[in-house]
């Protein structure tokens, strides 16, 4: 059975192909991007922020991949935390996103757009 989900292919060789969906590129990156130092969270769209707040986490929201001619670009919608230094911080996410999808997939990234879409002032004293 055929699944209709976009997936990147990777590699074809005698023994078969390995194709990767790109949710899963998605969730790689978010990840990545959560671990850095000064990130809050993923933003998303309501539904998604409406679905966090409940408990359940959505490792894809406020991540875009595209792909073209075997380029993989992603954007991601960042909330910073309050007191960060805003081009620090996105320029780690790069670089770790960077890295992540690399190492884990072997796919060619070409550019990781930073959206900041909020400030988190939980923090702020």
């Amino acid at each position: 059975m055929e699944d209709n989900r976009k997936a990147l292919k990777i590699k074809e060789d005698k023994i078969g192909e390995i194709r990767v969906a790109d949710d899963v590129v998605s969730i790689i990156a978010g990840l990545a991007a959560t671990e850095v130092e000064g990130v809050a969270t993923l933003a998303g769209n309501i539904t998604n922020e409406i679905v966090a707040k409940t408990g359940i986490k959505n490792l894809s929201k406020g991540v875009k991949i595209d792909v073209m001619d075997g380029i993989v670009t992603v954007e991601l919608n960042l909330t910073i935390k309050y007191g960060y230094s805003i081009p620090e911080v996105s320029g780690n996410v790069q670089d770790r996103v960077r890295t992540a999808i690399e190492t884990m997939t072997g796919l060619e990234i070409g550019t990781i757009n930073i959206r900041i879409a909020n400030v988190d002032m939980s923090g702020n004293k």
